[in-house]
């Protein structure tokens, strides 16, 4: 039996940390989650160097940041002649695999010397009888996808050779949208949860990216997302995201004649007033978004017992994130994208017995390219000098070293999509402080739709204003923070070699 540790990483998709119990959630309940951080250490800091799907992919893997491994947006797909983690730890005797979420282009097969075992979805994937392309071979798996997902990976498990270590990522599509629970699910979290504090933001005082983002509850919501179905009688304006098309929000006098309808239960629902239709949105997404997380939280404790019964929880590290954050009403949005805490923050979890002593948590900066650092440090391999993160393992160990950096960056390239419409940015957050800049550029995804605004930038007192409500820039008495803020990232900019759309100065 290998005495080298066997590291297992879960990763889901748009999964909040404020929908977990472990990170205090006031609407629902993940007991499994909380079973990694009550074992293991929460990290209470932790971001997503680009908060969307495919560059945050690209980072875990690489350990590089998106303008060095050039994935950038959700269409730039990552060279498979790159190294990554996979490959240094499988050439370092360990046995790899993937199964789940791939989202990176062209699938594994195309990445010689990574993975002993893949088995991915296409694209986003979907939840009922998934396609998955295994080892090559198109397959149709019955089931609701993170069932399945848990699944193959626990018959890897089963057939693994022993005498080695295993790295396994085990990569779930929920709970992205359109939310599409597992039917025995569907009753669960139909009670009311409580809205944000900021649900009813009004955008004043901020960057104008923050009212120009069409990612609001009322407005930018699909019937796909929310498994409603489209009334011809309904009032309302039907302008789509592709074949989906947006809910109507009615005006006061077209209300009486307004009505929407549950696709699986027939269920219809009138509404007396906008104030009731508006609630209504959030409490359906909160419903289903909470119901897939349900099955995650589920599948996670599959995983879990799965190492208490085979006897290899002490030498098993097991991490627990997502992708990015996720806005769950807070500021009246869905989806993630920006800088703003919600979608910036990751939840991290991790349970390895042997070196970290439970519930700990840790309040150091991390960020999600220094997980390959770590695995290669954790399976005591070299650490690659193109790697641009840091090992975690003295934070797991439980000591913060002297030098550990006091900041994470940010960096969105996909200005102005035409979904989302969000503006391409660049910051830092400290602990004290939030500095951005939306530089508005002609910087969009391959090229087109500039933005048409003057650059921007914003900053936040995150002691005094946790919610980012208010933007402080202009205020001369932050002046000298603003002068060190700018220093700090024009300093992490050229250490990481990211090139700057505002002109640096030198600063403290």
């Amino acid at each position: 039996m290998t005495t080298r540790p066997n590291i297992l990483f879960i990763m889901t998709d748009d999964h909040a940390s404020q929908a977990m119990g472990c990170y205090g959630s006031r609407i629902n309940a993940t007991p499994n989650l909380d079973r990694i951080a009550n074992e293991g250490i929460r990290f209470d800091h932790c971001y997503v160097t680009n908060s969307i799907c495919t560059p945050s992919r690209a980072a875990i893997l690489t350990g590089t940041h998106n303008h060095v491994n050039r994935v950038t947006t959700l269409s730039t797909h990552l060279d498979n002649r790159m190294p990554n983690v996979a490959k240094h730890l499988r050439s370092g005797g360990y046995q790899t695999a993937i199964v789940g979420k791939w989202h990176l282009g062209q699938g594994p097969r195309h990445w010689p010397g990574g993975f002993d075992f893949w088995s991915v979805l296409p694209g986003q994937g979907i939840y009922h009888d998934p396609v998955f392309y295994e080892m090559g071979e198109k397959t149709v798996a019955p089931g609701y996808v993170t069932d399945v997902t848990t699944g193959k990976c626990l018959s890897w498990l089963d057939r693994r050779d022993p005498e080695k270590p295993f790295f396994l990522m085990c990569h779930h599509k929920a709970p992205h949208r359109p939310w599409n629970p597992k039917p025995e699910h569907r009753s669960l979290y139909t009670d009311p949860v409580p809205t944000p504090d900021t649900y009813d933001d009004t955008y004043e005082n901020r960057a104008r990216a923050a009212a120009e983002a069409h990612m609001r509850i009322t407005n930018d919501m699909t019937y796909d997302d929310l498994d409603l179905v489209q009334l011809p009688e309904s009032p309302g304006h039907t302008g789509g995201m592709g074949s989906h098309k947006f809910i109507p929000h009615p005006t006061e006098e077209e209300l009486p004649a307004f009505s929407l309808r549950c696709r699986n239960s027939g269920e219809r629902f009138t509404f007396e007033s906008l104030a009731a239709l508006k609630r209504f949105k959030y409490q359906r997404y909160m419903q289903k978004y909470l119901q897939c997380v349900h099955s995650v939280d589920e599948n996670v404790g599959r995983l879990l017992d799965y190492l208490d019964e085979q006897g290899l929880r002490e030498n098993t590290m097991v991490v627990y994130t997502s992708d990015q954050g996720f806005y769950l009403g807070e500021h009246g949005w869905f989806d993630k994208r920006f800088i703003y805490e919600e979608s910036f923050r990751m939840p991290f979890i991790v349970r390895y017995p042997s070196l970290v002593q439970p519930e700990t948590t840790c309040d150091a900066m991390v960020s999600n390219v220094d997980f390959a650092q770590t695995f290669l440090d954790i399976a005591g391999l070299p650490q690659p000098n193109y790697m641009q993160g840091r090992s975690i393992r003295p934070l797991l160990e439980g000591t913060v070293p002297d030098d550990w950096t006091d900041l994470a960056y940010h960096r969105y390239w996909m200005n102005q999509d035409d979904v989302h419409n969000a503006y391409a940015h660049y910051g830092i957050r400290t602990h004290d402080y939030k500095l951005i800049y939306w530089y508005n550029d002609d910087c969009g995804e391959d090229g087109a739709n500039p933005g048409t605004d003057q650059p921007e930038w914003e900053l936040f007192d995150l002691r005094a204003d946790p919610l980012e409500l208010r933007n402080v820039y202009h205020d001369e008495a932050y002046a000298e923070v603003v002068r060190v803020m700018k220093g700090k990232l024009d300093r992490e900019m050229l250490r990481i070699g990211d090139t700057p759309m505002h002109e640096p100065e030198n600063r403290v």
